[in-house]
């Protein structure tokens, strides 16, 4: 039996640790019956040959850029099966600057709600809050979410741009604070999946750092989705 491929894109901003993060999950994939193979580089994706082959891409690049001929390697590769997974700005945060990736992705980070400025020390715990995961009906009903219940967290809360061609699992709502310009609550999805062309993509907002990704919640929820994404998903 052929092994499936995968194919881990990594890199971008270091604070989010592609490298350790990824690494997590090799062995899960490998359990799984992937081979992976792992680059550094995002000009991977103009190799039309091994993306023809990969079976699921899990990205993890941080803003960063991509060309205009490598986002297409990206896109076609998807629009043909493959499947693409991605967890917090990996994925949500990746190539501001590129309108169709955000189209395709189908949610792009806004921001992360700080806490009370009477509470702000001056490092990357001034944007960690205690938020819950909510589980939509979808979710629910999903085999990505099955047995789990809604869950809390204190790391980053993204607040995401959506649009409606996401099936969402799970949502986080952003409170209205004194300290905060909006009047009224923002609900924002933190876990999706999205099928575009014959490619599944799987997004998870939660996995700022190390400790986050391996909550049993998060880390299953990814696992999950990695394998759902995939050309030949089974969960």
């Amino acid at each position: 039996m052929t092994a499936r491929q995968a194919l881990i894109v990594r890199g971008g901003w270091e604070g989010h640790k592609p490298v350790e993060a990824t690494n997590l999950f090799v062995p899960f994939l490998e359990e799984n019956g992937f081979e992976v193979r792992i680059e550094e580089d995002n000009e991977v994706y103009t190799d039309r040959e091994t993306m023809e082959r990969t079976d699921l891409i899990v990205q993890s690049v941080t803003m960063s850029k991509i060309s205009r001929e490598a986002f297409a390697g990206l896109r076609d590769a998807v629009e043909r099966g493959t499947g693409l997974a991605g967890w917090h700005g990996g994925i949500a945060d990746s190539y501001r600057d590129n309108s169709d990736y955000l189209q395709l992705i189908g949610g792009q980070f806004a921001t992360h709600p700080a806490k009370h400025p009477d509470a702000r020390v001056g490092d990357e715990t001034d944007n960690y809050l205690c938020y819950t995961v909510d589980l939509t009906d979808a979710g629910r009903r999903s085999e990505i979410m099955a047995g789990l219940e809604d869950f809390t967290l204190r790391t980053e809360q993204y607040w995401v741009l959506s649009d409606d061609l996401n099936d969402v699992l799970a949502t986080t709502t952003h409170p209205v604070q004194p300290y905060h310009p909006w009047h009224r609550p923002i609900t924002s999805p933190a876990v999706w999946t999205r099928e575009w062309g014959q490619g599944r993509i799987f997004v998870a907002t939660p996995g700022h750092s190390l400790v986050v990704l391996r909550d049993v919640n998060v880390r299953t929820i990814i696992e999950r989705g990695m394998l759902w994404a995939s050309r030949t998903a089974s969960v």
